[in-house]
C-alpha cells in the first residue's frame, strides 16, 4: 500500500502556512513504530545536508581503519542497528531536512532514532535536531 508523509511540525515557522510536505513512502507495519530526525543547518541542497551528515563519520572511519570505499557506508554503525549507508536525507524546506531509514525492513525506532540523534549532535554538523514519529496518511485521505 502507498502512503504519504504529510505534517512537517518541528520546525513551524520554517514553513510556510498551507503548505504540505508529501512523501511518496512505502511502509509495511505499525504506523507509529517509525522515527525520523528533523534537522536544521544552513545548507542549500540534499547533498550539502548529506555530506554534513556523512563526512565527519567518515573522517572518524579513516582515522580506525585507514581507508575508507563507498561500500563501506553499510558497515559504518552510528548506533547498534543503524548503518550511515541506510540513512537517507530529503529536504522539506530551506535549510530544514530529514532523515530517516531507506530501508522498509529495519525502520528507525524511537531509540535508535534518539541514539542516531545524539551521534548527529557530538558531531555538531547541524543547528537544531529533533526526533519525530512519521506522520502517514492514507492515499485516499490525503484528497
Amino acid at each position: 500500500m502507498v502512503k504519504f508523509r504529510a505534517g512537517c511540525r518541528a520546525f513551524p515557522r520554517k514553513v510556510e502556512a498551507g503548505r504540505a510536505c508529501l512523501q511518496l513512502h512505502a511502509m509495511k507495519g505499525n504506523k507509529s513504530s517509525e522515527h525520523c530526525l528533523i534537522v536544521e543547518g544552513s545548507y542549500l541542497s540534499v547533498s550539502e545536508a548529506e555530506h554534513a551528515l556523512r563526512d565527519p563519520f567518515i573522517e572518524d572511519w579513516v582515522e580506525q581503519t585507514g581507508s575508507f570505499r563507498i561500500h563501506n557506508l553499510k558497515e559504518m554503525i552510528i548506533v547498534p542497528g543503524v548503518a550511515l549507508g541506510l540513512l537517507g536525507v530529503e529536504m522539506i524546506d530551506d535549510g530544514v531536512f530529514e532523515i530517516a531509514s531507506l530501508d522498509p525492513e529495519h525502520p528507525l525506532t524511537e531509540h535508535k532514532a534518539r541514539g542516531v540523534a545524539e551521534a548527529i549532535r557530538r558531531q555538531g554538523m547541524f543547528d537544531e535536531i529533533i526526533v519525530e514519529p512519521r506522520d502517514f496518511v492514507d492515499e485516499e485521505d490525503s484528497s
